[in-house]
């Protein structure tokens, strides 16, 4: 979102996130790593960019990233329970995010969630010279302080989400294609971040309502039932999730999930916790590496207290399909935990795997098993 309003500005954009590297949104076929990271940037230069948007890792800013590349903007959108296996407590987890701030240069930004309760801790370490923009929505929580930028309403729909903002000098209202409320957040923060960076707050609002949100993000890649595919992998984004289609299905909800093995394990019965708003919940497996799919079903089972709704079905695949088969036309289904990933990690192994093939695969499926038969 802030790369296409950046693009108002000069172009190329270089954009970096979990999904992949970019150059004005066409895909480089570069290494996930310091040196496609390099790669990138000096191809937009030498292409005569001037912008970057980068989605920074927790892991790498404790190495010291943002020492070493330094942002004119920062913007922090929430801390919850995630990579903890790496950072072994949620203290250091948010010190490392603390460091892009820590490093803003004089006369640049920090743009801060304020509905989050950790954003004060991060105003605290802000180097002075630094301008502080609040941004926030009601479904996050009560805001620190007054916000800059904040959303007096959020309505949400299977087409998007509009958002009414209240704002010095800012639209009264920004529609994106994007479905959810965390959705609602990061083109505030979007916004903001554009805004301190020298793009008129109508142009960038334009461009952050036109492009279209990432693969397996709230990618809704089927309807009646609908069928969405979202990289929610931890409990507070399992939760978020499923708030969104909650509110938006007519009918049954279904959920398909597992969590990855290798990884923070206290989390697992917590998001079981997070799942239980679902109507049926089906358990599978997520990328297993050298676990056992079954003993982590079991694990994240435990954490639902009412199990009569809940199934397990270690295939994937066959996990989606039995939703798929089993849904009535206005029910929904939310397959969660993989998002864009077309790969599952088994053992050593890295196993072609997409969701949202498997699960258009078993709507296809579903249309043909019920097809009128025409008489010839």
């Amino acid at each position: 979102m802030a790369a296409a309003a950046l693009g108002r500005l000069a172009s190329p954009v270089a954009v970096v996130t979990t999904v992949g590297m970019y150059l004005d949104g066409g895909r480089l076929d570069l290494p996930a790593n310091y040196r496609g990271y390099v790669s990138l940037m000096r191809s937009c230069l030498d292409r005569g960019g001037r912008y970057a948007a980068a989605e920074m890792t927790s892991e790498a800013l404790a190495l010291g990233f943002a020492k070493a590349w330094p942002c004119r903007v920062g913007v922090f959108t929430n801390l919850t329970r995630d990579h903890l296996d790496s950072h072994q407590s949620a203290e250091h987890y948010l010190a490392s995010k603390a460091q892009l701030f820590v490093h803003l240069p004089a006369g640049g930004t920090a743009v801060l969630n304020a509905c989050d309760p950790s954003s004060e801790l991060l105003a605290e370490v802000v180097p002075a010279g630094v301008r502080i923009l609040r941004y926030g929505i009601p479904s996050r929580g009560t805001p620190a302080g007054q916000l800059d930028v904040a959303a007096s309403a959020v309505t949400v729909s299977w087409e998007g989400t509009t958002v009414e903002i209240s704002g010095e000098a800012l639209p009264r209202r920004l529609a994106i294609r994007a479905i959810g409320h965390v959705f609602a957040e990061n083109a505030l923060a979007a916004l903001a971040a554009a805004v301190a960076s020298g793009v008129d707050a109508p142009a960038a609002a334009a461009a952050i309502g036109d492009i279209a949100p990432p693969s397996g993000r709230f990618e809704v890649v089927a309807t009646r039932p609908y069928v969405v595919v979202d990289f929610a992998h931890t409990p507070d984004a399992l939760a978020r999730t499923l708030a969104t289609a909650r509110n938006l299905c007519t009918g049954t909800l279904t959920v398909v999930f597992g969590a990855g093995g290798g990884r923070d394990r206290a989390k697992r019965p917590l998001m079981g916790g997070a799942a239980a708003v679902a109507d049926r919940v089906i358990l599978t497996s997520d990328n297993p590496r050298h676990e056992s799919a079954a003993a982590i079903a079991d694990e994240i089972r435990a954490g639902i207290s009412d199990t009569r709704s809940v199934r397990v079905v270690l295939d994937r695949a066959e996990a989606i399909r039995q939703a798929v088969r089993e849904a009535e036309e206005s029910d929904a289904i939310l397959i969660a935990g993989r998002g864009h990933e077309t790969e599952q990690i088994v053992g050593d192994r890295r196993v072609p795997f997409s969701d949202q093939e498997v699960a258009r695969g078993a709507v296809n499926a579903r249309q043909t098993a019920t097809a009128p038969i025409e008489n010839s």
